[in-house]
């Protein structure tokens, strides 16, 4: 039984890396003032350096708190400060104080129920289908609008480049890990399923089989341990399958786990699908969009024509490079077992994920949950069910949760 591991944004997170979309919008704000010069903050936002008093009141660590002062300078010196849940700006007379110039930016830090990138990719196709439901602008209008929406979405993806690249890349060391006894908590969940001849051999099978439903399966997990008593040979070679990391992240995280397992075993065990591509590179540039054309209104939106609409969505970027042929390869040539580690399975990426796990060979499908007070488990099954249509076949492939576990939390990478 071959394993693909799904690796989202929650595994960077898990390793203390600051990736999330809260991350990057606080380092905008906080380092506003010593950046309000830059290009890239003039493209997104309009400030008036003869009106920056704002800066001056309590330190700015994310948009709130920029509201606040905001609020607090407009009323001390009489200037005109609006705040509403689709619109935010600071002016005196004609002349503006703060203003968004990228719609799509303001809309994202406004909307109190972002909270993580997915939800920015849910929203970008929400203004998207708002474009072509307009009903008062005839295509060429709608046509300058979907542009627009566009050119502001691609800023966004730009900027968060180079947050990532600067913020993580640069200030994290890939190679090394703080304290290298912790990385076998997720090592582990990345190695292929392995038999060798051990004392704890039952144990490990009858463990294993319970995560799996189809009668078949079980009967084939549990026959290899008299295919193993049946060898005698002192040498034996344990039986080791495939393992598949199909990563949704930029980051280089996985590149260290990849290398010494790899080395451990004298051979390549594990292998990794940048699936969403990586950060600086020619050949794999990140694709962050929307991919669920199986929503009933892509439909609508593709018989418009009009390609300007279809630029963000994600199967016509995989098309750029092999990796999408790469995973179907993967899942076409034996059975698997699934691994959620930190990823959501969001609507952003449904057609993909509806593919893996409605496929065959797709026979199981466990879950690494986050645990803090609560956790979130019953929220990541809720979401892979929707990128089901056979329902029966959900219930049978997903492991129940007395079978999974949390994510470990503690593994972290040396700063440089």
């Amino acid at each position: 039984m071959n394993k693909l591991i799904l690796v989202g944004n929650g595994f960077d997170l898990a390793h203390g890396l600051p990736t999330s979309y809260k991350d990057f919008l606080n380092d905008f704000w906080s380092n506003l003032e010593f950046n309000q010069n830059k290009e890239f903050v003039k493209s997104l936002i309009e400030l008036n350096e003869l009106y920056t008093g704002y800066f001056n009141y309590n330190q700015i660590k994310s948009f709130n708190d920029l509201l606040l002062n905001l609020e607090l300078y407009c009323n001390e010196y009489g200037y005109i400060f609006r705040k509403g849940k689709e619109d935010v700006s600071a002016n005196y007379n004609s002349t503006t104080i703060f203003n968004f110039k990228n719609v799509f930016f303001r809309t994202i830090n406004l909307k109190d129920s972002i909270e993580n990138w997915v939800d920015i990719e849910n929203e970008y196709y929400l203004e998207l289908k708002k474009v072509a439901k307009l009903p008062n602008l005839d295509e060429r209008e709608k046509r300058n609008c979907v542009k627009k929406l566009n050119t502001e979405f691609e800023q966004i993806k730009n900027i968060f480049e180079e947050y990532l690249t600067k913020e993580v890349v640069e200030k994290f060391d890939f190679n090394n890990l703080e304290d290298r006894k912790e990385w076998p908590k997720i090592s582990e969940l990345l190695k292929p399923i392995i038999i060798t001849k051990e004392p704890y051999l039952r144990d490990k099978i009858l463990n294993l089989s319970k995560e799996f439903s189809f009668q078949d399966d079980e009967n084939t997990i549990k026959g290899y341990e008299k295919k193993i008593k049946s060898i005698s040979e002192p040498n034996f070679e344990p039986i080791i399958f495939d393992s598949l990391v199909l990563s949704f992240n930029y980051t280089p995280s996985i590149f260290y786990y990849k290398y010494y397992i790899n080395n451990d075993f004298g051979r390549d065990i594990i292998s990794c699908n940048y699936i969403h591509g990586e950060l600086k590179s020619i050949h794999n540039k990140i694709n962050f969009g929307f991919g669920d054309e199986i929503d009933n209104f892509y439909k609508e939106i593709e018989n418009i024509g009009d390609n300007e609409y279809l630029k963000n969505f994600k199967s016509f970027q995989y098309s750029n490079t092999q990796n999408y042929d790469d995973l179907l390869r993967y899942i076409d040539s034996d059975k698997y077992q699934v691994y959620i580690l930190g990823h959501s399975c969001g609507l952003s990426d449904r057609v993909l994920l509806n593919t893996i796990f409605e496929h065959k060979n797709c026979r199981s499908i466990k879950v690494y949950y986050y645990q803090k007070e609560d956790d979130n488990y019953t929220d990541i099954i809720q979401n892979i069910s929707r990128h089901f249509n056979n329902k029966s076949s959900m219930r049978r492939k997903i492991v129940n949760k007395t079978l999974c576990s949390p994510l470990p939390q503690t593994v972290r990478f040396q700063k440089k």
